[in-house]
């Protein structure tokens, strides 16, 4: 009684038992942190795991470049030569461009199957304009480059508003606009276009000062290390797992031997070609568009899942439009390189292997075919393969027969490799 009144009356009550104290809890540790404390055992760990867990990332088509360069130049010598080395890296950069718009399609999930027609029709607008009108070449590279981006603007209405199959849609772009180049280009086929123009310029401008390919490395490589310490102070500021200062400038030395060794081979040939800076250029750009801005995160969520993004809001109509106006604008852009290399547009432009390799080039380089997966970077190292197969075959003299059953080949692999790792994935707990 006495103590009720007391309690009633203010006075302190009897202290209670209290929990432990904080700091004899158990703190979670983040792995990748115990990693980082273990050293190259713990790395070598987190590797195996990786490997277990289907997390390959590029290591298959970077294992599988080296495999090919390994082959070939043991069979030629010249395969690793400065100017086939050169010439490789250029003429990759007109197919290379349009697989750059191939996997941000990719990543939706989706397939653009009329990027060949619709690079050629944007080399046939191109030559008409400049050639038989008499238009400034840049102004008829800028309408040849639009007519791109409307064209895969129509195709993504078609497909995000009307609600026609993306496969369908893209599949009768490829016969129209194939007709439509053959109708702009006339009776004639061919138009040749000015040896000295800007577009010739796009694969036959080399800068022929040392000081451009040893600049453009060092430049690369300072940008990423910069970039790297940056993300790593953020990380660590924010109380995250970062990479610590060895890692970083570790990361750093393994780019900086391959671009260094690149830039000395071109300053063996002719120098630093304009085609690859643009190429890296634009890989480098639409690879910060992907992953360091929310239009980059809003294309990664549709190809994850279209009614989640849906439901967070996403304006899935017009992220589906944009994507394929932007594979329309590079299929375009990747034909004014094509077109640069035979200095003209005909009746074979954006004709042949062009589709499939441009395909094959962003699911080589490890664009998952099944959406929500994918970088810029993927087209480089997939077009790096392909042409890399196409100039050993052509060193060696093999047929032209062997090299699409080859490349048939690696493509299938790379399909093999996607399906079984997202397989382990999903089993791992890790999709």
């Amino acid at each position: 009684m006495t103590a009720d009144l007391a309690k009633d009356a203010g006075a302190p009550e009897e202290p209670r038992d209290t929990p432990p104290a904080a700091g004899d809890a158990v703190t979670a540790v983040d792995p990748r942190l115990l990693v980082r404390e273990e050293g190259f055992a713990g790395y070598w760990s987190e590797f195996r795991r990786k490997l277990r867990s289907g997390e390959l990332g590029s290591l298959p088509v970077v294992v599988g470049l080296a495999i090919i360069a390994l082959v070939f130049q043991l069979r030629d010598s010249a395969f690793l030569g400065a100017e086939n080395l050169s010439n490789l890296f250029v003429t990759a950069a007109g197919t290379g461009l349009i697989a750059v718009g191939i996997v941000f399609v990719l990543i939706l999930g989706e397939i653009d199957l009329s990027v060949g027609s619709v690079s050629g029709l944007a080399a046939a607008v191109l030559a008409v304009l400049n050639v038989n009108h008499g238009v400034p070449e840049w102004l008829a590279l800028v309408a040849a480059v639009l007519s791109g981006t409307l064209i895969g603007a129509l195709h993504g209405f078609f497909f995000a508003r009307i609600g026609v199959p993306a496969f369908v849609v893209t599949l009768a772009g490829l016969l129209g606009w194939n007709g439509l180049m053959l109708q702009v280009l006339g009776s004639n086929g061919t138009i040749n276009l000015d040896d000295s123009g800007l577009v010739a310029a796009l694969t036959n401008h080399y800068f022929a000062d040392v000081s451009a390919a040893y600049g453009l490395a060092t430049l690369g490589v300072v940008v990423f290390f910069l970039a790297s310490l940056r993300d790593s102070k953020r990380r660590e500021a924010a109380g995250v797992p970062s990479r610590p200062l060895s890692e970083v400038a570790l990361r750093t030395a393994a780019l900086a031997v391959p671009a260094f060794v690149v830039a000395w081979l071109f300053n063996q040939y002719k120098g630093l070609p304009l085609a690859v800076v643009i190429f890296l250029g634009v890989v480098v750009a639409l690879d910060l568009v992907l992953r360091r801005t929310s239009y980059g995160r809003k294309v990664f969520a549709l190809g994850g899942s279209v009614e989640a993004a849906r439901r967070a809001g996403i304006n899935v109509a017009a992220v589906r439009i944009s994507v394929f106006a932007l594979s329309g604008t590079m299929a375009a852009l990747g034909g004014m390189f094509l077109a640069s290399q035979i200095n003209a547009a005909n009746q074979s432009s954006g004709a042949g292997s062009l589709l499939m390799n441009a395909i094959a080039a962003a699911v080589i380089g490890g664009t998952s075919l099944f959406g929500g997966r994918g970088r810029t970077w993927s087209a480089l190292l997939g077009v790096l393969v392909i042409q890399s197969i196409a100039s050993g075959m052509a060193l060696l003299g093999i047929a032209s027969a062997v090299q699409y059953m080859i490349t048939g080949a690696v493509l299938l692999a790379a399909v093999v490799i996607d399906s079984v790792s997202r397989k382990t994935q999903k089993t791992a707990g890790r999709a």
